[in-house]
C-alpha cells in the first residue's frame, strides 16, 4: 500500500471516538495509569530503536517515534476500556490482555508489515508477546498502587 499515512491516522483517531462512551468517572480513575504506560512505552520505544527490536520506517517527524500513533491511539484508549471492565478481576484482566496482545502480535503485526508501518527485526513474535505480558503486570500494579494512594481522596469528596 503506497499511502500508509491514512490507515495510521485512522488507527489513531478511531479509538478516541469511543471515549464519550467510557464515562467521566472511568476516565478520571484510569487515565493516570494509561498515561504512565504511554510514558513507559515511549522509553521502551527508544530502547527498542537502539537495540533494533523492531523498525518503524515511517516517521511522523524527526525525533518522534513511529509508534506514537499506536501509543496514544489504540493503546491508551484500549487501556482505559480494559481497566474499566476488568480492574479488580485479575484473572479476567490477564486473559483479556493475552487475547488482545496475541491478536496484535499474530494478526495485526502482519497487517502493519504489509502496509509498511512496522516490522520486527531482532525480536520474535513470542518475545514480543513476553514484552506485552510484562506491560500487563506493570499496568495492573501501578493501578493498584494508584488506587491505594489516591482513590479515597479523589472519590470521597
Amino acid at each position: 500500500m503506497k499511502n500508509t499515512k491514512w490507515p495510521i491516522f485512522l488507527m489513531f483517531i478511531l479509538p478516541w471516538l469511543t471515549i464519550p462512551l467510557l464515562g467521566n468517572k472511568a476516565m478520571k480513575r484510569y487515565l493516570p495509569s494509561g498515561l504512565l504506560m504511554c510514558l513507559y512505552l515511549i522509553f521502551e520505544g527508544r530502547l527498542a530503536e537502539k537495540r533494533k527490536w523492531w523498525w518503524f520506517p515511517l516517521n511522523i517527524k524527526p525525533n518522534v517515534l513511529g509508534e506514537m500513533p499506536l501509543i496514544f491511539g489504540p493503546f491508551l484508549v484500549g487501556t482505559l476500556w480494559i481497566l474499566k471492565y476488568t480492574f479488580g478481576k485479575f484473572p479476567l484482566y490477564v486473559l483479556i490482555n493475552i487475547i488482545i496482545d496475541a491478536a496484535f502480535t499474530y494478526l495485526g503485526l502482519n497487517l502493519f508489515k504489509k502496509i509498511g508501518y512496522v516490522s520486527l527485526v531482532r525480536l520474535s513474535k513470542f518475545q514480543l508477546s513476553l514484552v506485552f505480558l510484562i506491560k500487563t503486570f506493570v499496568l495492573y500494579g501501578f493501578q493498584m498502587v494508584y488506587e491505594k494512594l489516591f482513590r479515597k481522596s479523589l472519590y470521597y469528596r
